[in-house]
C-alpha cells in the first residue's frame, strides 16, 4: 500500500519517512540543529515547493515532526509559549493541505519526553490530538491517526525501522528521541537514507 510521507509519534519518540512515486531522489540530512529533507545529486530540478523542507525541529525540549513548511512556524509558536494543540491547530489551519493535484494532507506531530501530539490538516478535516501510544498518520490512506505497532530503543534504529515499514517507495527516513526531566531534556536525532549514513 502506498501511504506517502508518514510520521509516527508516542511519548519520547517520533519517527518521519518520505514514500515517494514522483520525487525519489531526496534524502534527509542534518544541518542546523534541524534535519530537512532536501534532493539528491541526482535529482531532476524542479519548482515543485514540497519536494524541500525541513521536517524535524527541536525546540525547548520537544521535537516538531511534519511533512513540509508547516514544521517551522509549529516550532516558532511552542518557543514563543504556545501550548502545543494551539500550535498544531493555527498552523495547520493556517497553512491548510497542500495545493498540489492531490489536496495532499499536511501531518505534524510534536513530541516531549512523557508526551505526544498529532495534528492532520485534509480538505475535510483538522485534528489535533494527544497520544499516549505509537500512532500512526500519513499523506494517504492512513490520514486519521490511528494506533500502530512500532518498536525502536534509539532515534536511529527507530530512522531505520521508518525507512522499513512495509508501505511502497521508501526515500528515506528522520527520527528523534527525547528523554529526561524538569534537570535535563536531552534530544537524539538521526537519518537514515537507505544505506548507512
Amino acid at each position: 500500500m502506498y501511504v506517502g510521507r508518514l510520521l509516527v509519534a508516542a511519548p519520547g519518540l517520533v519517527a518521519y519517512r518520505v514514500s515517494s512515486r514522483s520525487f525519489p531522489n531526496r534524502q534527509t540530512t542534518v544541518h542546523d540543529g534541524k534535519v530537512a529533507v532536501v534532493p539528491t545529486e541526482a535529482a531532476e530540478e524542479t519548482d515543485n515547493p514540497y519536494v524541500a523542507y525541513d521536517c524535524l525541529e527541536s525546540v525547548d525540549g520537544r521535537v516538531v515532526a511534519g511533512n513540509g513548511s508547516h514544521v517551522d512556524p509549529i516550532a516558532g509558536k511552542l518557543s514563543r509559549g504556545v501550548p502545543v494543540r494551539d500550535a498544531l491547530s493555527v498552523i495547520l489551519g493556517a497553512m491548510d493541505f497542500e495545493r498540489d493535484d492531490y489536496d495532499t494532507p499536511r501531518i505534524a506531530a510534536v513530541v516531549g519526553s512523557d508526551e505526544a501530539s498529532v495534528g492532520v490538516v485534509r480538505r475535510d478535516a483538522l485534528l489535533a490530538e494527544s497520544v499516549e501510544e505509537p500512532t500512526l498518520v500519513a499523506t494517504y490512506e492512513e490520514t486519521r491517526p490511528r494506533a500502530f505497532a512500532f518498536e525502536a530503543t534509539g532515534a536511529g534504529e527507530a530512522a531505520r525501522a521508518a525507512y522499513d515499514l512495509e508501505f511502497e517507495h521508501a526515500v528515506c527516513a528522520a527520527a528523534a528521541t527525547v528523554a529526561g526531566d524538569a534537570d535535563g531534556i536531552e534530544v537524539e536525532v538521526a537519518t537514515y537514507n537507505g544505506r548507512e549514513d
